[in-house]
């Protein structure tokens, strides 16, 4: 009995971590070491609305991905990795309209641990 009480709170437990953890679509506009500068957007298609800029450190094993829409779930979810992470060329030069992607956070928010980039699909005339 006492193992079964014991499973489940450690399930409780882990399914409220993951639960805790927040993603946040967001322009990154700056990379400076480890720390990330960006503006949260909120809403949908043309009613998107941008958030004043936040900088978050990340995590010392962030994962930075590729993304990928999933159709069935309509969600951006991660791919392959990208090589260099942080220090890839597109996070070192960073242009005028940033770079899209969706942020995951540590349950208390205080840190990115995933950066999963773009995944909305193929830009026309490309």
């Amino acid at each position: 009995m006492l193992r079964k009480s014991l499973l489940a709170v450690f399930t409780l437990v882990v399914c409220v971590g993951i639960s805790l953890s927040d993603e946040i679509r967001a322009i990154i506009t700056k990379v400076d070491g480890s720390n990330v500068t960006f503006t949260p957007l909120k809403g949908k298609g043309k009613n998107v609305e941008k958030g004043e800029a936040q900088t978050l450190p990340v995590a010392s094993d962030v994962k930075v991905t590729k993304g990928m829409f999933n159709k069935d779930t309509k969600k951006v979810e991660p791919g392959e990795a990208i090589e260099g992470g942080l220090k890839a060329k597109l996070f070192t030069d960073i242009g005028e309209k940033g770079v899209n992607a969706t942020l995951v956070t540590s349950d208390d928010g205080k840190k990115i641990t995933g950066i999963i980039v773009g995944g909305k699909g193929k830009k026309k005339n490309q």
